[in-house]
């Protein structure tokens, strides 16, 4: 996910990438995504990228993931690109979400499923187990609320949620809702992975 800039907590700004991302990994390596015009949305950067895959490699192939707040989609399609058997894409932008359609078909990408909703209805619909969510809302956006519901019945029990923010504390304050075996930082961007640890 992550997908939106966020100038301020409080202020988006409108953001059109007129060339596209770059998937950097995978199949689709080099290939590029066509990013729509919406407010904030901003695809999470190469470098960030380059990690986070790298840690998740041993449980993406063949896994299923959960692209929460998909924005430009540019995880999920990393994550298909390198080996995940689906993803789930889940974007209440109705713009954003017929990019991610055309995606789909210039990719032929038959195990994305591309769902136009917000994240609570999705999670308020019947769950099914992800190995991996891609949880990376707007910042002004608090993540905790999200994870015990994802923890109960959307994750499976090696699950794992990769998670991004803006500051040091509002990574460290995910840890009440699992364990950060990995962080890192890109400028202002903190992001890690929040597996199980001591969460219900």
């Amino acid at each position: 996910m992550a997908k939106r800039t966020r100038p301020t907590v409080s202020k988006r700004k409108r953001h059109r990438n007129s060339s596209g991302v770059r998937i950097i990994g995978g199949e689709w390596r080099g290939r590029r995504i066509a990013v729509a015009a919406a407010d904030g949305l901003r695809p999470t950067p190469d470098r960030v990228r380059e990690t986070v895959f790298n840690w998740l490699a041993p449980s993406l192939d063949g896994g299923h993931c959960l692209d929460l707040f998909a924005g430009s989609g540019v995880l999920g399609w990393e994550a298909l690109s390198r080996g995940a058997a689906s993803v789930c894409f889940v974007e209440r932008d109705r713009a954003v979400v017929q990019a991610l359609q055309t995606q789909a078909e210039t990719f032929g990408a038959g195990a994305a499923k591309i769902v136009f909703s917000s994240a609570e209805a999705f999670l308020a619909g019947a769950p099914q187990p992800f190995d991996i969510v891609f949880l990376d809302p707007p910042y002004a956006t608090p993540i905790e609320p999200w994870l015990p519901r994802l923890w109960a019945a959307w994750l499976s029990p090696t699950g794992r949620i990769y998670v991004e923010r803006d500051s040091e504390s509002a990574l460290d304050s995910l840890e009440a809702h699992g364990r950060l075996s990995r962080r890192g930082r890109a400028g202002s961007v903190h992001y890690g992975l929040l597996d199980r640890g001591l969460a219900p």
